[in-house]
């Protein structure tokens, strides 16, 4: 019987394979040939070949030819060059750690968070600091608006005790984004996992220090280069022996990705401060297996999909080649991924669309291969979450996870002629840019030229120019917004309360941890042959605080790094301050600046032009007021001028307007000179020209840059 059944199933295969053969395969010339025909004398390159911030030209359609001479592709998953994953079965094996930051203040805030959490699918206890804890200060030492921005706080041994209580370490990865403090907040779990009664090697995770990216971030440190590697050697080298499944190193793309980099900048300058972490602590005494096993990698993941799959692919083909040059080892060679879905890409407005957003990030960072993801929380731009928006973004790893079914397949995209392709051209421009930063020297020298924020900036005005132009599109705020939106209704906390009880908790701990045993191990921690990590421990234990600790370590730094800081942005950040203009403007005089469209003739003649006429004026928070259309300028006039508006757009076609332009404008402009006259469309040079005559001010059309027409229009009519 299963013979019978076999044979059978063979037949139809064979008979499909028969009839599937009879149909000719068309080549890309021929195909190529059809398509130009249906563009209608239009320019194949123009139309249908697109060219991407990574200078990457795009092509319509991909085939088998386009993987000529790519040596990789018959790499498996959890092979060398770890194309297709670092795990044999990927996500079959072990899923990817649903790791979201906790962006609470205080340390009690963030336990409360973190305990719901954790109980409900976060699997990954995802730490930021907050700048000043990161930054290596207490917080009597700084102003109040910094105290609790970013992360939370935390100062001493008392706060992380604060932060972790009732929290299982010895069962919750860690993953710690702790900027320059991150041997002392090492040293402070050590010692609370000790107080706690748990075992130190049972950690798991990630406490990472980045020199290079802090000193990208915030444009200094507050110790020197050397002191900054000198602590992460020392760190690493007890982590191998004392917590050898806690990672030290987190070498991160994100201060270059939110200043508006692009995947090729992200991928080059990550590995750049990679490898120059590489020969710093090997110039410490630490070895590239130590080293490359103690590394974790941070990306964010915008909102090109396929270019954010192919940056991660193309980091760990790169990553492996770099390590085998050094000399590591094939398991030494496997690139480890946190992911974070895009600051850059979210918005204020319409928040909600934030949800989409991540979404499609988070699939991206997933079908890459991340091992570790934050999904943003939808309301992430507009301040600190609330459990709602939390349990969304958890939700959405969640989600691709059980019921997307991401987890039961091996490297989802290979195979795509397309995804491969991109894949190799993503890593081949990503390792000539690499090159170049080491022509300058390494990637602090480059930093210190400000050879990468130059490279960044080029991009990152490309970006807003773009946005400006309304070619990248950011629905509900430079498109499609909605004025009548009701905005979140944000719980703001009172910065000043949360200033004055942090700082109270730090004087405290310094007042009742005072003692002669203290001062002993400051005046230890001041000597380089006192800075050890046993000590650093003992020395917290103690109640020294991140502030003490950093003024102990760097006394003898007289020569502090200092570059220029790469600044994050969001890319709809021009059109909120717009929106936000309008907002004010509307609480003084009772209602959004108002933009009268002049529609001449009927429906059909008028509504193409006045439908993209409100869009554009509404992405600047203006009101439109609309109507049916006017059979003549007069009777349009009339009504513009009862409006009170003195903002107005005419709306037709191209053969109404000499007729229509010019008589309207004069009517318009010579009852109310204040009038602002625009027309919708983009008319001849000569015609143009003609209507700037008669009163008319500027032109809209798809080739405006709409962030500086409106930008322009706001400062000329007072608005903000």
């Amino acid at each position: 019987m299963m013979k019978d059944v076999q044979a059978a199933e063979n037949k139809e295969v064979n008979e499909g394979d028969l009839q599937f053969s009879e149909f000719p395969v068309p080549s890309y010339e021929e195909w190529r040939e059809q398509a130009e025909k249906s563009l209608k004398g239009a320019s194949f390159k123009d139309k249908l070949v697109t060219n991407t911030y990574e200078g990457i030209r795009l092509k319509p359609l991909y085939t088998k030819k386009d993987l000529e001479g790519i040596l990789h592709l018959p790499s498996m998953p959890g092979t060398a060059p770890y194309l297709r994953g670092t795990r044999t079965f990927c996500y079959k094996e072990k899923p990817w750690e649903v790791s979201q930051e906790l962006h609470y203040r205080t340390p009690e805030e963030f336990n409360e968070a973190a305990k719901s959490d954790l109980k409900r699918g976060q699997t990954m206890l995802n730490i930021t600091l907050d700048r000043v804890s990161a930054f290596g200060m207490d917080p009597d030492q700084v102003s109040p608006e910094d105290v609790g921005k970013g992360g939370v706080s935390i100062s001493s041994l008392n706060d992380i005790t604060k932060a972790l209580e009732g929290i299982d370490l010895e069962q919750t990865p860690l993953l710690v984004q702790a900027g320059c403090a991150g041997l002392a907040v090492y040293s402070m779990l050590i010692a609370n996992t000790k107080q706690v009664g748990q075992n130190i090697s049972k950690l798991r995770g990630c406490i990472g220090m980045d020199p290079l990216g802090a000193l990208a971030k915030e444009g200094t440190l507050p110790f020197s280069l050397q002191t900054a590697y000198d602590l992460l050697a020392k760190i690493t080298l007890y982590a191998k022996d004392e917590t050898p499944e806690l990672k030290t190193i987190f070498i991160q793309g994100d201060p270059y990705h939110n200043a508006g980099s692009n995947a090729v900048q992200e991928l080059a300058f990550t590995l750049a401060s990679a490898v120059e972490t590489i020969r710093e602590l090997q110039e410490r005494g630490v070895t590239i297996q130590e080293i490359a096993s103690r590394m974790l990698f941070s990306f964010s993941i915008g909102s090109n999909v396929f270019m954010e799959i192919a940056k991660l692919r193309a980091g760990r083909i790169l990553w492996a080649k770099i390590i085998e040059v050094f000399g590591g080892d094939e398991e030494a060679q496997k690139m480890l991924i946190h992911a974070r879905t895009s600051s850059w890409t979210k918005t204020k407005y319409d928040p909600y669309v934030n949800m989409l957003r991540g979404t499609a990030e988070a699939f991206a960072a997933i079908v890459g291969g991340a091992d570790s993801l934050h999904v943003s929380p939808f309301d992430e731009a507009l301040g600190q979450p609330d459990e709602f928006s939390r349990r969304i973004a958890r939700n959405t790893q969640i989600i691709l996870e059980k019921e997307a079914h991401l987890a039961k397949v091996a490297d989802p995209a290979g195979g795509s002629w397309y995804v491969e392709s991109l894949t190799d051209s993503l890593a081949k421009q990503a390792w000539q840019l690499f090159q170049q930063i080491e022509g300058h020297g390494g990637m602090y020298k480059a930093l210190k030229n400000c050879f990468i924020q130059g490279q960044i900036k080029e991009v990152a005005d490309q970006r807003f120019e773009n946005i400006g132009r309304r070619k990248d599109k950011f629905v509900g705020t430079n498109m499609y917004p909605n004025l009548s939106e009701e905005k979140l209704a944000k719980h703001q906390e009172a910065l000043d309360p949360i200033y004055q009880m942090r700082c109270a908790a730090v004087v405290t701990c310094r007042k009742s941890t005072a003692s002669k045993e203290k001062e002993k191990l400051l005046g230890l921690l001041s000597t380089k042959s006192g800075q050890t990590v046993d000590t650093f421990v003992k020395a917290f234990g103690e109640g020294v605080t991140i502030g003490e600790w950093i003024h102990a370590v760097n006394q003898s730094d007289l020569n502090l790094p200092i570059i220029k800081a790469l600044k994050s942005k969001r890319g709809a950040e021009p059109f909120e301050t717009l929106r936000e203009n309008s907002e004010i403007f509307k609480e003084k005089n009772g209602s959004y600046p108002k933009v009268f469209l002049a529609n001449i003739g009927p429906i059909p003649q008028h509504k193409p032009r006045a439908d993209f006429a409100a869009g554009f004026f509404e992405a600047g928070g203006f009101e439109i007021i609309s109507n049916k259309g006017f059979d003549t300028a007069e009777q349009a006039a009339a009504s513009a001028l009862a409006s009170g508006a003195s903002i107005v757009v005419i709306c037709s076609n191209d053969a109404a307007y000499p007729e229509v332009v010019p008589r309207l404008a004069s009517m318009l402009k010579q009852n109310n000179p204040n009038i602002t006259l625009f027309v919708a469309g983009q008319p001849s040079s000569e015609q143009a020209a003609i209507f700037k005559q008669s009163g008319v001010d500027e032109f809209i059309h798809v080739r405006s840059n709409c962030y500086q027409v409106l930008f322009d229009l706001q400062q000329q009519k007072g608005i903000g």
